[in-house]
């Protein structure tokens, strides 16, 4: 075996086991429970790593055993796998790029802002028509019921680093100035016109502030959030790919000169 190609199985082997950590954060992003009423981005970074699992596996058997068919479906597959991985980050960067937190004074939590977000998100995610379902999803999840179990007193929940869902969906804009009574409960509101979302604010706990554009902005906080820990993971995988990719060109060049050299051997040329 040629040393290019000794050199494509091991960095294939290690994409292989590099697809075992990108799964799994796929899976994990897909299953958060924060994550869990956005169908849209929920499996792609999965499906990624399957392929590169895939692919890679090609790619090693094709090197160790001098499989110049399998090589040459791993090389194209491979410069589509990049091509995609590399339209995933960028889009994903852009599109989480802008950040709607801001800090409030005196609170463990940030809040947010629906027009700090990017349009696509807004209009794709957030939009009129996904949100009744998405806010119907929400109402039926222990997003915000498990707070009151964590938080007894305000000085607990003012102080606690919550998520950007929780903080958004589960509890009235802190400008409106509603009095603490537990985290999903709150009364005479001090400032009501300070933002819209005061008078969307409801008591009833399968209504809370899942009308409210904090509500989505808090959404889009959290997917923003999962999404730049999943976008660390694609940029090492984009690297990695992009080693085994150029080294992968130089074994399949490597195999061609050897079949030839064969052929020749036997008198076929």
């Amino acid at each position: 075996m040629g040393v290019a190609n000794n050199i494509t199985a091991v960095l294939n082997f290690v994409a292989i086991l590099c697809s075992i950590p990108i799964i799994a954060a796929g899976i994990s992003l897909a299953s958060n429970p924060n994550n869990g009423c956005i169908h849209l981005f929920r499996w792609p970074v999965v499906l990624l790593g399957f392929l590169i699992l895939l692919v890679s596996l090609a790619g090693f058997v094709g090197a160790y055993w001098y499989k110049e068919t399998l090589l040459a479906f791993y090389l194209c597959c491979m410069a589509i796998l990049i091509g995609l991985l590399l339209i995933l980050l960028v889009f994903a960067f852009i599109v989480t790029r802008p950040d709607g937190s801001y800090y409030v004074p005196g609170r463990g939590y940030k809040e947010y802002r629906l027009d700090g977000y990017s349009n696509w998100l807004r209009n794709h995610v957030v939009d009129s028509k996904s949100w009744n379902k998405i806010r119907a999803c929400l109402a039926d999840t222990d997003v915000c019921p498990k707070l009151t179990q964590q938080y007894i007193t305000a000085d607990q929940f003012f102080a606690a680093h919550i998520s950007p869902l929780q903080s958004g969906c589960c509890k009235p804009p802190t400008i409106c100035g509603y009095t603490f009574v537990n985290p999903t409960l709150w009364t005479n509101p001090a400032n009501p016109t300070g933002d819209p979302d005061c008078y969307l604010w409801s008591n009833d706990q399968s209504q809370l502030c899942y009308n409210c554009n904090s509500c989505r902005a808090g959404l889009l906080g959290n997917l923003r959030r999962e999404w730049r820990k999943a976008n660390i993971i694609l940029i090492v995988a984009v690297v990695v790919l992009i080693c085994v990719y150029i080294i992968a060109c130089s074994a399949f060049r490597n195999a061609q000169t050897e079949d030839l050299f064969s052929r020749y051997k036997r008198g076929w040329t």
